[in-house]
This record gives structure tokens, sequence and C-alpha cells, in this order.
């Protein structure tokens, strides 16, 4: 008979370098103990890392660098796959995605209909917010990040030059996407969105 221990790494080999493995990923091959502390073990002997709490990764290798880890986004997307659960990004972390700010955020801070939680990622970490099902709503990869930016850069706040790249961005959205997301925006918003079909 196979241990646990080794049908799991047989598993690992089997998938992509990088790609993120919960516990859960081999629940058929074992009680949810046995798993842990296999895992523990494999993770113990090199052969995975932990990038946090029941998360691991085989990490993919560069000759340049070694072994590269998964990023923080990489990371919260997983989950949000694992879960079956909706993320949008929020404030400095969406600013920074739209290259709006150059600042990279400690903490990614998500909008989800999941459950609350904080997973800490070394020195990051990942933050999820309870929220209503309106603000996540939004369809567009561009306009959903656009809405959490300006919420987080404040109507007072916005240069003309961000403005300006604002709807330079929104330009790029998908149109019927970007009407459905202006209807769900805050009127100061909307007005700065709306620009971006004037020019169209």
């Amino acid at each position: 008979m196979q241990s646990v221990e080794s049908k799991i790494k047989k598993a690992i080999s089997k998938k992509k370098r990088g790609d993120l493995l919960f516990p859960d990923d081999f629940r058929r091959l074992g009680s949810s103990e046995a798993i842990r502390l296999a895992l523990h073990r494999i993770e113990k002997e090199g052969f995975i890392q932990r990038v946090a709490q029941g998360i691991y990764v085989r990490p993919k290798t560069s000759k340049y660098v070694g072994e590269v880890l998964p990023t923080a986004e990489e990371i919260a997307r997983a989950i949000a796959k694992r879960d079956q659960i909706r993320l949008v990004p929020t404030g400095v972390y969406a600013s920074s995605a739209l290259g709006l700010s150059t600042q990279v955020p400690m903490k990614l801070v998500f909008l989800t209909d999941g459950a609350p939680r904080e997973i800490k990622l070394g020195k990051r970490s990942i933050k999820l917010k309870k929220t209503t099902p309106k603000n996540l709503s939004a369809k567009g990869e561009i306009s959903r990040l656009v809405i959490q930016a300006l919420r987080e850069i404040g109507k007072d706040q916005l240069t003309e030059g961000e403005e300006a790249k604002i709807i330079d961005l929104l330009k790029k959205e998908d149109q019927k996407d970007l009407l459905h997301d202006i209807a769900l925006a805050p009127a100061w918003i909307r007005k700065i969105m709306e620009k971006s079909l004037e020019n169209g």
C-alpha cells in the first residue's frame, strides 16, 4: 500500500510548477489529518514550500533568480477559485493595478462575498472584506478597478492627470461591460467614466 505521503507527492509531481496546492486538492487520498501531516513532512524535506497557512507550492525555477514563488495576486485568485467566491481589488491595490500609484501595497485588500479573513504571506498579506453583492457586480476588468481606485483617491484629491489616465484606460474596456458598470458607480465617478464614452 502506498502511503498518503507518496500518493500526494505523486499527485504534486503531475501538476505544473508554480500551481498552488491546497490540502483539499488531495482529499481523496486520505483523511484531512493524514493529508495535513503528509504535506507538512513533504514541505520539511523541501519538495514543496508553504506560502501561507494551508497553501503550498512547488516553486517554478528561474536560471537567473532561482525559485520563483507565486505573487500575492496569484494566491488571492487561487483562493477565490478554490472557495468559489468573487474578489474585487480595492484601495491602493486597485490604484497600483491601474498604474495610478507606484506604491506597492504590503496589504492587498479585496471586497468579497466569501468569509472575511486575513491571509499572511511573509511580510505581505491579503485581506478579504465582506461586502454587498452590488459592490461585486461590476463586470469589466478595468472599470471595476477604476470604481475602487477612484473611491480610494477621493473626489477632491483626483488630479487632472489621473482623470485623463483613467479615461484612456476605460476606452480599452468592453463597451457593454463599461455601460453596465457606469450604472453601478457613485454619481461623481459615473461622470468621469462617461467621459470615456464621449470620445470613444
